[in-house]
């Protein structure tokens, strides 16, 4: 599949990185050449410098030719323009990368179509949809649904209190047969695992199960479940204007942040929270504003490094449940190995976004996730697909990959060594990054 890409940034440069490990055929524009030489050097990748809303850059890239064009630059107004030349020229799908809500809305889409953009990403507006998942369910450390929750990937952090800490992986399923362990995270690395493997305690461990048995994994995993009502949130910026948008009336919402500027437009953009102009890094304020009384603490400054350890501090005044943004990708593994609860990056939701345009045309019914070394997708079985021709356990599967479950018939269900797949069936696949394009293969 050939894939350009305009705008170098954080997102786009991202993207490239890893769309590269996934054999596809990718160009990416950018007007400052600065941007792309450590890219054109270390990646499997062609660069063009040029300005991406130009007719004579996307000549250039040959976009006429492309199977899906994605405009990220950081300027709304020239990702709308530049999918409108590339679907002119011929690209055969066009993805603007917007920082206005209303571009989502039903209503207003046929207007987008009708200038050349096929499809959009808001990675703000994924980043808040991901804050009140989390809050929602506030002992797991990401949860990911298919078919309206028929099938759920959870994540947990194991401690000592849990029932299956030390045991191995065999011991666990042989007991218990109503959830799969498709991964652990441990440390810096992500492992599919095997039945020999110790769970231990701090592995983050990713569970697949059925709605009907979510209360059981909590359990044995020593966890329990807040109800969050009241929630501080340092930093007011477009993430923290669309999750108090998204959170509505239901929730009691205070808002600290150190820009005076910002804090005077703050009350309506976010009608529904209090504002609070201070610096929430000072433990002073925190106190003053009642941090030992609110049920989940959500920081969103610009920083990574203030985020982490805001939600540290806010775990030391007995938080349940802090969510942190953390958009430096080398930060994920030592943030994830910290108390502070679930960590969002913009750059993986916009490529859980991307990975799904590439799996299936259909995004309403395909889902994907991105992690920082890691992939979830959900693939249809098509008819005569390889991966029919015999039970789970007797297929020659990638390495590193696992089939953590399934939607057949509308209802979700575990997969073990004995299934045999069908057409129509959903499946959900856990991977190591660089082999979704692999694996595609095989459900086709």
């Amino acid at each position: 599949m050939k894939i350009v890409i305009g705008g170098a940034g954080e997102v786009g440069s991202h993207l490239a990185k890893l769309l590269s490990r996934e054999d596809q055929d990718i160009i990416l524009i950018d007007a400052d050449p600065a941007k792309l030489a450590p890219l054109d050097a270390n990646y499997n990748l062609m660069t063009l410098a040029g300005n991406p809303a130009s007719f004579q850059t996307l000549r250039d890239a040959d976009v006429s030719h492309c199977d899906l064009f994605i405009a990220v630059t950081p300027f709304e107004t020239d990702n709308v323009t530049a999918c409108a030349i590339a679907k002119s020229l011929g690209a055969k799908k066009t993805v603007a990368r917007i920082d206005n809500y209303e571009y989502m809305r039903a209503e207003n889409r046929p207007f987008l179509s009708k200038f050349g953009v096929n499809d959009t990403i808001y990675p703000e507006y994924l980043a808040a949809l991901e804050i009140k998942t989390a809050l929602q369910h506030t002992w797991s450390r990401q949860w990911f649904e298919l078919h309206d929750g028929q099938l759920i990937l959870l994540a947990v952090k194991i401690r000592a209190n849990a029932t299956i800490a030390g045991m191995k992986l065999r011991d666990v399923t042989f007991a218990h047969h109503n959830f799969h362990v498709s991964a652990i995270k441990r440390r810096h690395e992500t492992v599919i695992p095997r039945g020999e493997d110790v769970i231990r305690e701090n592995d983050i461990l990713y569970f697949t199960t059925t709605p009907e048995h979510v209360t059981e994994l909590r359990d044995l995993c020593g966890k329990t479940q807040t109800r969050v009502k009241k929630i501080m949130v340092m930093g007011g910026g477009k993430i923290t204007a669309r999750l108090t948008h998204m959170l509505g009336k239901d929730y009691k919402i205070k808002i600290i942040d150190n820009d005076h500027d910002r804090c005077r437009k703050l009350p309506e953009r976010c009608p529904n929270a209090d504002i609070i102009c201070a610096d929430a890094r000072d433990n002073e304020v925190l106190v003053e504003e009642g941090i030992g009384e609110v049920d989940a603490f959500v920081a969103l400054s610009d920083s990574s490094e203030t985020n982490i350890l805001a939600c540290l501090t806010a775990k030391e005044f007995g938080v349940a449940k802090t969510v942190a943004e953390v958009e430096n990708l080398q930060f994920i593994s030592e943030a994830e190995g910290l108390n502070i609860g679930t960590v969002i990056n913009k750059k993986l939701l916009a490529s859980s976004k991307i990975f799904q345009l590439l799996i299936d045309a259909d995004t309403e019914s395909s889902k994907c996730m991105a992690l920082a070394d890691a992939e979830v997708a959900e693939f249809e079985v098509h008819t005569g697909a390889r991966i029919t021709r015999s039970m789970v356990k007797d297929l020659s599967l990638p390495h590193g990959m696992t089939m953590a479950g399934m939607i057949r018939d509308g209802k979700g269900e575990l997969i073990s060594g004995t299934t045999v797949l069908k057409p129509g069936d959903h499946v959900l696949v856990f991977s190591l990054s660089g082999l979704l394009h692999r694996i595609e293969k095989l459900f086709i």
